[in-house]
Formats: structure tokens, sequence, C-alpha cells
């Protein structure tokens, strides 16, 4: 049944890609003003990080089952990790460091890299159906 749930949260997850890849193509300053806002409130910040790590769980429990077994671990050790290591950051450098990065990341580049989104989230879904 773990293995299951696993699987639907990563289908899950694959969707949230694309969705997300979508939002970037067709609305890059709503992407934007996202990113803006990551580590701005307790609330945000640890919520963000906590609920990170459920894609993270899923990605190694299900690795065994998927069509890249070694990818799916390595990434999936590699989320819970980084999340993990995310919740010693102080939530103001996180929040300075999502300002930065949005900075950088003009409305066209979200743009640019959206279909990477869109195609990772597909991969996600094909790798475990």
């Amino acid at each position: 049944m773990i293995i299951e749930i696993a699987k639907w949260t990563l289908i899950a997850f694959g969707i949230f890609f694309i969705f997300v890849g979508g939002i970037m193509l067709f609305k890059p300053t709503v992407a934007r003003e996202t990113l803006r806002k990551a580590g701005s409130t307790n609330l945000i910040n640890y919520g963000e990080i906590t609920i990170r790590m459920i894609p993270a769980t899923a990605l190694i429990i299900f690795s065994d089952h998927s069509k890249y077994p070694e990818f799916f671990k390595l990434f999936g050790w590699f989320m819970l990790l980084t999340s993990i290591v995310l919740y010693f950051i102080p939530k103001r450098l996180h929040h300075s460091f999502s300002n930065k990065c949005a900075d950088i990341l003009k409305p066209i580049y979200f743009q640019l890299i959206s279909p990477f989104s869109i195609l990772i989230g597909i991969v996600i879904i094909q790798s475990v159906v």
C-alpha cells in the first residue's frame, strides 16, 4: 500500500511540475512573485520545506519500482537532505536568496525554462506508470 501511495504522490508531483511550467509560460510575473515569497513568513518557509519532503520521500520509496531507480533514489535523497538543511537556514537568508533569484530571473527567463518544468513533469509521470 505504501508503494501505491508513493506512486500517486509522484503522479501528483509530475502534474505539479506541468502546472508550474504552464504558469511560468503563460503568467511569468505570477511565477516571479511567487518566488519572491519563498521564506517570507514562518508558515511559508517551513510549510514549503515540509511539503517538499513528501515527494522526496515518495521518490525514495518508489525508486525500485520506477523506470529510473538510481535517479529516483538519488534525486529523492538530494531533495530530502537539502530540505533538512533548509530547516536550519535562517528564514531571512532563505527569503533574501529567493528575492535575489527573482531579481535575476526576468519574466522572459521563466518562459524560456518553462518547457523543462513541463518535460520533468511528463518524465516523472511516465517513470511511475
